[in-house]
């Protein structure tokens, strides 16, 4: 005995049902010949007739009326679970993991990913942060969040904001009494805030001068590992940050913080969304592509 085909075994279910060639046709999306046909070549591939027919009437036989029986509850079953699949495809839910630095995620969290719950409360989002670089594939993630030149060369990247600018910032208390920094080199004076790198390593503060790039290698008697943490740091007056006006534009509105030396500081990638393929996507990874997209879109 062969194997009976799913539309075969729709077929035979559809007959039993409607006892009319014609409607049970229409059921199937399928003309009547070929219906005929179906039912005729699962009797063949069953060795029993399943169908009484006559010019008038058809009705299944014993056999068929227990065959139908046995497979209508697997048929329901397998019908359900093609809805429930086109309801993550018209209703996007399930399960987003998403890879993102501490910063990143601080930067994106209200605009980005409370935003896009907000809009889709069917969908739960776990963000994880963490500093080093992972294989987001390798480690179960949909999706990463890291700067433009951070991505790797074989995801898709989606931009989420431009590219971001640099101050030194101090507070006025710690410049009370201290020469502010005009060179990048004066800074070799003052107490700076350093920032360790996941790898270990100590950051160089990074500036453009004249057209060449200064790597400094600045002084000071603290060592942190995120940019919030730094940004206490100088709002207290313990000395100097190096950070993004993401970070710090607020605290100089608000008169707690001094910028400086931003002149000298090349821009730095913006962050961006990535992910492995187009194909075969979650819809609830589709539609965080599009929500992001369209915000894109709406800002202009």
């Amino acid at each position: 005995m062969r194997n009976l085909s799913i539309d075969e075994l729709q077929s035979i279910a559809a007959l039993a049902r409607r006892r009319s060639f014609r409607a049970a046709a229409h059921d199937v999306g399928v003309s009547p010949t070929v219906l005929s046909q179906r039912i005729a070549a699962s009797e063949e591939k069953l060795g029993v007739r399943l169908f009484n027919r006559t010019t008038r009437s058809v009705s299944p036989t014993e056999a068929g009326s227990q065959f139908f029986s046995e497979i209508e509850p697997a048929l329901s079953a397998i019908a359900h679970a093609v809805d429930t699949v086109n309801e993550h495809r018209v209703r996007p839910v399930g399960r987003l993991k998403i890879n993102s630095s501490v910063g990143a995620a601080r930067r994106v969290l209200n605009s980005v990913i409370l935003e896009f719950s907000r809009r889709y409360e069917s969908i739960e989002i776990d963000l994880v942060t963490e500093d080093r670089l992972i294989d987001i594939v390798a480690d179960g993630f949909d999706a990463g969040i890291r700067p433009s030149d951070a991505v790797p060369k074989d995801m898709i990247a989606l931009s989420l904001e431009p590219n971001q600018k640099f101050s030194i910032v101090g507070s006025p208390e710690y410049l009370k009494g201290r020469p502010t920094p005009v060179l990048p080199q004066d800074l070799m004076q003052h107490q700076c805030l350093r920032s360790r790198l996941p790898s270990g390593g100590i950051e160089k503060w990074e500036f453009l001068v004249h057209g060449q790039m200064q790597r400094l290698e600045v002084p000071g008697s603290i060592t942190l590992d995120d940019a919030g943490l730094m940004l206490e740091a100088a709002l207290s007056g313990v000395g100097l940050a190096y950070l993004a006006n993401w970070w710090t534009e607020p605290k100089c509105r608000e008169g707690r913080l001094v910028a400086m030396l931003g002149e000298f500081i090349p821009p730095v990638s913006g962050l961006s969304l990535y992910y492995p393929s187009r194909k075969n996507q979650s819809a609830a990874l589709q539609a965080l592509i599009n929500f992001i997209s369209q915000e894109i879109q709406r800002r202009g």
